[in-house]
């Protein structure tokens, strides 16, 4: 076999190397180049957005990639709040998918400034909307319905995903048939498909769970896990140990409930996994 001098191993490693290269700037992730190095990306823009449910006012938080326009749609992901409404973890939450390239809405789920740290009151609302899978679908309808003024928001391309409460809440708007790419529950209530809504699940489902979450009885957990087996839906649990309600959230510091916490590891490992799931079934 001849001998390959240095300049030719270059020019061969060079020409490997190319359709690589070119592949990847075909391709790639919705936010382009600047998602690789994002401390070379500009911030999001963003600003609040209100929009109706019937005579409902409601206020999202709006979170904009660079970039955006209609040349260059991007994938929309709705972001469901905790069940004391619209806080500022959503908000922050939002602004972190728009990091990654989505035109990404915290939506207001119970009314402008219906927000509360009552445990009685959040639960009221709450209960209100998981309650009513009318007017929960119907709220995050509203919410697509005001993106389609945003120049650049690809309404094809949809996901849902949400914290505690609003993990609950994109769960049943995958159940539901709802034409969603993909739904994330980050620490929520898990809830099961019926027999009649199964065959209709369109999302792909990722749930990450804290192993230790007392919120979530073992009975939700196999009704689950049961009903993913018999409607072979496309569907991801991981479940992280030592970690309870709320491990997202550096606001929850037990001193409310034992059983809400922030898991600054579980926190981290359950974006990064909610990203790359998000980038496969959204591109």
């Amino acid at each position: 076999m001849p001998t390959l001098r240095a300049p030719a191993i270059r020019a061969l490693a060079a020409a490997l190397l190319l359709p690589l290269a070119a592949g990847c700037a075909s391709g790639g992730s919705p936010a382009g180049d600047a998602a690789a190095d994002p401390a070379a990306a500009p911030p999001p823009a963003t600003r609040l957005l209100e929009y109706r449910d019937g005579e409902t006012l409601l206020e999202g938080f709006l979170a904009l990639p660079p970039g955006l326009g209609a040349a260059a749609p991007r994938p929309v992901v709705l972001v469901v709040h905790e069940w004391w409404g619209r806080t500022a973890h959503a908000d922050r939450s939002a602004e972190r998918v728009a990091g990654m390239g989505f035109v990404a809405l915290a939506v207001d789920m119970y009314g402008k400034g219906r927000v509360t740290e009552d445990r009685e009151q959040a639960g009221k609302w709450a209960g209100e909307v998981r309650g009513d899978a009318a007017l929960s679908r119907r709220r995050l309808e509203a919410a697509l319905a005001a993106l389609r003024e945003v120049d650049g928001a690809d309404l094809a391309r949809v996901a849902c995903i949400g914290f505690c409460f609003g993990g609950t809440v994109s769960l049943n708007a995958a159940w539901s048939g709802m034409d969603l790419r993909a739904a994330v529950s980050f620490h929520g209530s898990l809830t099961a498909p019926s027999a009649e809504q199964g065959p209709g699940v369109r999302a792909s489902v990722l749930v990450l769970h804290g192993a230790d979450d007392p919120a979530v009885p073992a009975e939700s957990l196999a009704a689950y896990h049961a009903a993913v087996r018999e409607h072979r839906l496309d569907a991801v649990f991981v479940g992280f140990a030592g970690a309870v309600h709320s491990f997202t959230n550096p606001a929850a510091d037990g001193k409310r409930s034992a059983s809400s916490k922030y898991h600054e590891s579980a926190a981290r490992r359950a974006w990064e996994m909610a990203e790359g799931f998000l980038r496969e079934r959204l591109r």
